[in-house]
Order: structure tokens, then sequence, then C-alpha cells
């Protein structure tokens, strides 16, 4: 829908957003709720797939395979369980790739001090141009003692937070 009064009328922001939150219900293409669901032919073969894309994502979060109809050529049309049932399914696929990822970019070990236990941690920051990584010390009260910027290729170790701890948590090695 274009039209030029959705420029200043505030209910048609300018923006895509108002596209996103368009629901419909289609066959082979459903999208509600941040998620687009796309019954797709299959390039693999002579069957159909099925693509899950959240809004915003220039790649699906899931494609998989999708049922034919009652006449073994064209696919099963989605429907609001098979919608729901993708969602979650994306949506899970999705938090581990996250959490997979979290797990990659910071790495905590833990040390004992003089002056309590301190928790050393590794968090890499993936910048495209200038990637590096900070390790931090951060005391049982929570309140961060020491930090410095590291190669984002630093390998956090117990035998090196250790010494970093008795070095008074200066220039890190």
């Amino acid at each position: 829908m274009t039209d030029s009064s959705s420029a200043t009328d505030p209910d048609f922001p300018a923006d895509d957003t108002a596209a996103e939150a368009e629901v419909i219900q289609e066959a082979r293409l459903w999208r509600k709720d941040g998620w687009t669901a796309r019954v797709i032919k299959n390039e693999d073969d002579d069957g159909w797939a099925v693509e899950m894309i959240k809004d915003g994502e220039p790649e699906p979060a899931l494609v998989g395979p999708w049922t034919m109809g009652r006449d073994k050529k064209n696919p099963k049309p989605l429907d609001t369980s098979a919608f729901n049932t993708l969602v979650k399914t994306a949506s899970e696929v999705l938090r581990r790739h996250e959490q997979q990822l979290r797990a990659l970019l910071h790495k905590r070990v833990s040390v004992q001090t003089a002056e309590g236990d301190v928790d050393v941690t590794l968090d890499i920051v993936p910048d495209e141009y200038e990637p590096y990584a900070l390790v931090s010390a951060i005391d049982a009260f929570g309140e961060q003692l020491a930090q410095t910027r590291v190669a984002p290729n630093f390998k956090l170790t117990k035998a090196r937070a250790e010494a970093w701890a008795e070095g008074g948590f200066g220039r890190i090695e």
C-alpha cells in the first residue's frame, strides 16, 4: 500500500513497520507476529519446503520439508496450527544459535585472591574491522575491579586469570 499521504499520517509510518505488522494468511504465505512462513519448491527433489523468516533478518531461521497436498502435486496449505508450530520451532533454532554464539564470545573463570573470590571474564567483540576482547575482574559483590583490552584470539585460562590477579590486575600476558 503506497499512499502519498502516508508520509504525514502517524497511523502509517514512513518506514517498513506498517508492512511488517500486516497479517497475511494465504495457502503458501503466512505473515504474522514478526514471522513469515513461505512454502517454496524444494530445490533438492520434486517436493515442497517451508522457510521461516524473522522480520528484519536476511536469511531464513528454518527451512524444512513440507507436506504434499491430497493431489500429490501441490503443497498442503499453511494453517494456524502449522504456522504456530513453525514459529515455535524457528524461535528455538534462533535461541540455540544465540546461546552458541554467546558461549563462543564469552568465557568465565573463578579465582581465589587474598581479597576473596573473583570472576575473570573474557568478552570477545566481533567487530568486522577491528575485533578485540575485554578481560574483566569482578568481585563477589558484582563490582568491577579491573578491565583490559586484549587480542580477540586471547585464550582465558585459570592459570592466566590467577597470574593476572596475582599481578594486581595490571597488564595481562
